[in-house]
């Protein structure tokens, strides 16, 4: 049994607060044969490949540093899109959100379909029967986004599961095989889990089974290394953030470490888990996100993927490179450095959940509780806009 929904689904309820700044709209249109109005679309931690276009005689920043890094539009708006075409995508309840919040997209339909799923609301378990509305809201979305971008989309895990492995494991199966039933190849995704130790642990299993995983929340060796030697997919460490909490801390060895050594401490992070995981072939590959500025992105060419700010790729775009510039368009990260990069002996053990442990710092343990945090409030508060605005008119 379905419904169709016939009143705008979100015509009665205020845009949700604005608690995340990736929501972004243009009209962008691959669903229906005129364009919307409006398209909310959320690039965060998406993985494309982009390059500036670029006169025959001339070779902007934007071009020199596409040639070591894949560089990735943190946020995309419409009128920036030829610019810096994304390839891939993110799918979070952040993203759900903004498009209740945005009714008139592309997205629209993906989640009142969702929201008329015959399996979700003949659960008689309120609780229940959110999630699973929320959970083919995020599928129907990503399944919608994989038919714009030709790269992969990746999918957030409920963070509410951060320290349960089997639950987490769970929930990307459940994910999957609605995937599987939407014909999305399942090579095409990836799914964003936490990077707890039981977080880790469900990607090292998930990617046995060849699904795979893209570790987020990582502030510390610790982590990138235990999730390398997990497999996971893709790792994300977040620059900016590091260097901010150091600002204000003075706690953390590790980053106490890159200080005396006269490094910023978020780039030392990046730095060294690239270089661990190509000195001991690790398959992982390595995101570096909240780069600030040009600068921060110069020092990590080489790094697999760097998520850039649009003003930074404006101003890369924008600027002609020349061999009078102040900084070289040169490859700091490579697999050839990283062979001569030395750790030490506590460094280079096998990782289990009691060394996870005693190795995150104070810096890595607040910025994680911190980010799991604000994405359980998410999804939280997806569900509880699902339940204001369920059961549609005529179901």
């Amino acid at each position: 049994m379905a419904a169709t929904l016939q009143t705008p689904l979100y015509a009665s309820l205020s845009s949700p607060a604005s608690s995340s700044s990736i929501h972004t709209t243009t009209s962008l249109s691959f669903l229906r044969p005129t364009p919307p109005q409006s398209l909310l679309f959320d690039f965060k931690n998406s993985f494309p490949r982009i390059r500036a276009s670029s006169a025959d005689t001339l070779i902007t920043e934007l071009d020199a540093v596409s040639n070591f890094s894949e560089i990735v539009p943190d946020t995309v708006i419409f009128d920036d899109f030829q610019k810096f075409p994304p390839t891939a995508a993110t799918v979070s309840s952040s993203l759900i959100l903004g498009i209740c919040g945005l009714p008139d997209t592309i997205f629209r339909n993906a989640v009142e379909m969702a929201l008329a799923d015959s399996e979700c609301y003949g659960l008689e378990i309120p609780n229940a029967r959110l999630s699973c509305f929320a959970t083919k809201a995020l599928v129907n979305v990503g399944s919608d986004m994989a038919k714009l971008v030709p790269g992969r989309v990746s999918t957030e895990v409920d963070a509410r599961l951060a320290y349960d492995t089997q639950g987490i494991i769970r929930k990307v199966h459940d994910l999957l095989k609605l995937y599987n039933d939407s014909n999305v190849p399942h090579e095409r995704l990836l799914f964003k889990i936490p990077s707890t130790w039981q977080g880790i642990e469900a990607a090292r299993l998930l990617e046995s089974e060849g699904i795979q995983t893209h570790l987020t929340f990582v502030y510390s060796f610790a982590q990138a290394a235990a999730a390398a030697q997990a497999g996971a997919s893709v790792i994300q460490i977040f620059v900016g953030r590091v260097r901010d909490w150091a600002r204000t801390h003075s706690d953390d060895e590790e980053i106490e470490a890159a200080k005396l050594r006269g490094e910023d401490p978020g780039l030392a992070l990046v730095t060294k888990a690239y270089n661990y995981i190509h000195k001991y072939g690790h398959k992982s590959k390595l995101m570096a996100a909240a780069v600030r500025n040009k600068q921060d992105l110069f020092s990590l060419l080489g790094v697999d993927y760097i998520i850039a700010p649009l003003k930074v790729l404006q101003s890369l775009k924008e600027s002609v490179a020349s061999p009078e510039e102040k900084y070289s368009f040169v490859r700091r990260l490579s697999p050839q450095s990283a062979s001569r990069y030395t750790f030490s002996d506590e460094e280079l053990i096998k990782w289990d959940q009691m060394s996870l442990a005693n190795a995150m710092g104070p810096a890595a343990v607040q910025l994680l509780t911190s980010g799991l945090d604000g994405y359980a409030d998410q999804a939280k508060r997806v569900e509880d806009l699902f339940g204001k605005i369920w059961p549609p008119p005529n179901v």
